[in-house]
């Protein structure tokens, strides 16, 4: 079998603070109050395509013991640190130079840890679609995401309208985030999906790609290609990796490249970037609240979530579109049309 997936596992989610801390990240959390983190969810589902030892773990050296307590089934050696934090464009090409010295013919997937699917039997179908067409084609494929809204905080793929009813796109362009006004067109012309960063290709055909469209990070990374899966790998790593561009795998790759194809995927997709799109996400009481506490006390609040510790009892009232949460260290209570502040805030607390 020469399918692997690799999932990455390196950020930080700062918009979740502050239950995400540079210490304990949103993928290793909880978030949905189900008794799983997000990157235990996001290993489950590849664990149902391949083994365990075909799946690799991409993430910050910081992360290793956090890796390992919450995916035990995975080797420790299919555990890759990256010494810093360069982007996704040399993130994907240390993977890929890692996943050819273990097998040169191998397909991989390149999937986020913290993202969520509800549909899971056509989210495992596409991709093992997405696969098999990788395996047979000089093909970069991605998950377009079927868009119910006119989202300004997501990438946009676009497809040739002449190509409407087949399984397969050839993509036209990637379009980086929108207005308001481009996003409604977007969705009213039928020809765009979202870009959910779930990826697949063959190492040949990334690999080659790399080499004709950002064969600098491919020459930093490859300088002694002797040492990938070998125990010199990670001193090698931590001596050339932070020389690598920091640039994202869309920008570096994706925009440039002739020969990327998208399957439509409606697969109950969310990236859960805010505490906003967690809300959403969840069941709601009657008055519109997602409330994640042992005890509570809650009246004439609506359209809220709360997150509180165990031990904590909670009573409020009188908030509407709020976001509550208490950690140890930090109690959050903000007006939910105003979320996209909190990281800027959190920036000027570090200082």
């Amino acid at each position: 079998m020469n399918n692997y997936i690799a999932i990455m596992a390196g950020g930080v989610g700062s918009r979740f603070w502050p239950s995400s801390t540079e210490e304990n990240p949103k993928q290793f959390l909880d978030i949905l109050g189900i008794g799983k983190s997000l990157i235990r969810l996001t290993f489950e589902r590849c664990v149902q395509i391949v083994p365990a030892s075909h799946i690799l773990i991409v993430t910050n050296k910081r992360y290793r013991t956090l890796v390992k307590e919450h995916l035990p089934e995975v080797p420790i050696e299919n555990i890759l640190c990256e010494p810093s934090m360069n982007n996704t464009a040399p993130c994907v090409a240390y993977t890929a130079l890692r996943i050819e010295s273990m097998d040169p013919n191998a397909v991989f997937a390149i999937l986020p840890s913290d993202h969520v699917i509800m549909k899971e039997n056509a989210y495992l179908e596409r991709l093992n679609q997405a696969f098999n067409y990788a395996k047979d084609n000089n093909a970069i494929v991605t998950l377009g995401i079927q868009p119910t809204r006119p989202d300004t905080g997501y990438g946009y793929i676009e497809v040739p309208s002449a190509n409407k009813g087949d399984k397969i796109y050839k993509v036209s362009s990637f379009r980086e985030k929108p207005d308001e006004n481009t996003a409604q067109k977007y969705l009213d012309s039928g020809n765009f999906y979202w870009n959910a960063g779930m990826f697949v290709w063959s190492v040949k055909t990334i690999l080659d790609a790399y080499q004709k469209h950002s064969s600098l990070i491919l020459s930093v990374l490859e300088e002694d290609k002797t040492k990938y899966g070998t125990t010199e790998e990670q001193d090698y790593i931590d001596a050339v990796y932070p020389k690598t561009e920091k640039i994202s795998v869309d920008y570096a790759i994706l925009e440039r490249a002739d020969n990327v194809y998208t399957i439509p995927s409606d697969i109950g997709w969310s990236d859960l970037g805010t505490w906003g799109s967690l809300h959403s996400y969840l069941d709601k009481d009657e008055s519109g609240n997602v409330v994640q506490a042992n005890l509570s006390h809650i009246e004439d609040v609506r359209n809220t979530l709360i997150r509180a510790q165990k031990e904590r009892i909670i009573v409020i009232k009188g908030l509407d579109n709020y976001i509550v949460v208490d950690e140890p260290g930090a109690l959050l209570i903000y007006p939910k049309d105003k979320e996209q502040e909190i990281k800027s805030v959190v920036n000027r607390l570090k200082k």
